[in-house]
C-alpha cells in the first residue's frame, strides 16, 4: 500500500512541476491555480487530464499516473483546508482507514499525498460513469424496478464500510456513482464515493445558531438529527441519510421542507417526513413504511444494520395475497 511521502527534497514554497506563480502564491492566487491545472504535473507523480468538477471543498481532476500508466481522479482540497491541522489530521486518519475499503459497490482511496507546497490530495480510482445526481437529473424519478437495487448495492456499500467502523456521514446523490455493468439487471452499478473525506463546512447564519461549534460535518439536506445536534455518529446516520436519498430517488424532492436551511433542520428534528405515497401514490406501501422507519428521529427506532436495511428494502416489493387483491 502506498502512504504518502513523509518529505521531500525540493525546497519548502516551491514545486517545480507546478504552474507558474503556483507555488508562493498567496492563497487566492493559489486557489485559483488549482482550478486550471490541466495539462500540468502533480506532485511529480500524476499528469492532470482534464477536470472533472469543484466543489467548495476541492477540485477533483482526471490523472495518469507516471509510473503505471493508470488513470486515476485526484481530488486536490482547497489550500484552507490543506492550512488547518486539524482537518489535515483527520483525513489522513480516516484516509488511512479508507485504503482498506475492497468492496464492488464502494469506491476506495488510493493513496493520500501531500506536495511539497502541503497541498492536500487523495488519489482514487477513475470510475467511467454518471453522479446519480445528474442522472436523475436527467432521467427523473426512478422506477422501483430501477431503484430498489441500487439502493440495495448502496446497502452493501455502505454495510462494508459500516464493518470497518467507517461512517460515511455525507451521503448523497452526488457521491453516488453509476458505472456501466452488463451483469448487473439495470444496466449499472451503483458505487459509493469520497470515503474518508471528513467535511468541514462553515454554517450559514441561521445554521451556526443550531450548532455548538458553527461546523458542520456533512450536507444539510441529508444530515441526520443527531448529526445536526453534533452527537456521536454510528452506521445508523447513514441510514438516516440512505432513505433521504431514497425518497428522492423515487420522487424527485426531499422528504422536508423549509424555507430556510434553520427551517429544514428543524423539521428533521421534530420529525413528521413527507410521507412516500403523499408524492407518488403508485409506489408500494411497505416502501413508504420502510422509508418512514429509516427516517425515524430516534436512532433506535431505524434500522439497526445496513443489512437489515437492505433486506426491507428488498422485501418491500413482495406482495401477500391482500396485498394481491388490493393492489398493494
Amino acid at each position: 500500500m502506498e502512504t504518502a511521502p513523509e518529505g521531500d527534497s525540493r525546497p519548502a514554497g516551491r514545486s517545480d512541476d507546478a504552474p507558474e506563480g503556483f507555488a508562493a502564491s498567496p492563497p487566492d492566487r493559489l486557489t485559483a491555480a488549482l482550478a486550471s491545472l490541466t495539462g500540468q504535473v502533480l506532485d511529480q507523480r500524476y499528469q492532470i487530464d482534464r477536470k472533472l468538477g469543484e466543489g467548495g471543498m476541492s477540485y477533483v481532476y482526471q490523472a495518469q499516473e507516471i509510473g503505471s500508466g493508470k488513470q486515476v481522479a485526484v481530488k486536490i482540497l482547497i489550500p484552507r483546508l490543506s492550512r488547518d491541522p486539524a482537518s489535515v489530521e483527520r483525513l489522513r486518519r480516516e484516509a488511512t482507514i479508507a485504503t482498506r475499503l475492497n468492496h464492488p459497490n464502494v469506491c476506495p482511496i488510493l493513496r493520500l499525498g501531500e506536495t511539497s507546497d502541503r497541498l492536500i490530495y487523495l488519489v482514487m480510482p477513475y470510475l467511467e460513469g454518471e453522479p446519480l445526481s445528474e442522472h436523475e437529473a436527467r432521467r427523473g424519478p426512478f422506477s422501483v424496478a430501477e431503484g430498489i437495487p441500487l439502493l440495495v448495492q448502496v446497502c452493501n456499500g455502505l454495510g462494508h464500510a459500516h464493518e470497518l467502523q467507517i461512517i460515511h456521514r455525507d451521503l448523497k446523490p452526488e457521491n453516488v456513482m453509476l458505472v456501466p455493468d452488463p451483469e448487473e439487471p439495470t444496466g449499472f452499478r451503483a458505487v459509493v464515493m469520497d470515503f474518508g473525506l471528513a467535511k468541514e463546512r462553515r454554517a450559514g447564519p441561521d445554521v451556526v445558531k443550531l450548532t455548538a461549534t458553527g461546523i458542520v460535518l456533512g450536507t444539510p439536506e441529508f444530515m441526520s438529527p443527531e448529526q445536526i445536534r453534533g452527537k456521536p455518529l454510528d452506521g445508523r446516520s447513514d441510514v438516516y441519510a440512505l432513505a433521504i436519498l431514497a425518497f428522492e430517488l423515487f420522487t424527485g424532492q426531499l422528504p422536508f421542507t423549509g424555507k430556510s436551511a434553520q427551517e429544514t433542520m428543524i423539521a428533521r428534528l421534530r420529525g413528521a417526513p413527507l410521507p412516500l405515497r403523499a408524492v407518488r401514490p403508485d409506489l408500494p406501501s411497505k416502501l413508504e413504511a420502510v422509508i418512514s422507519r429509516a427516517l425515524s428521529v430516534n436512532p433506535a427506532e431505524r434500522y439497526g444494520s445496513m443489512a437489515e436495511l437492505a433486506h426491507a428494502i428488498e422485501s418491500s416489493t413482495s406482495t401477500g395475497v391482500l396485498g394481491k387483491l388490493f393492489g398493494r
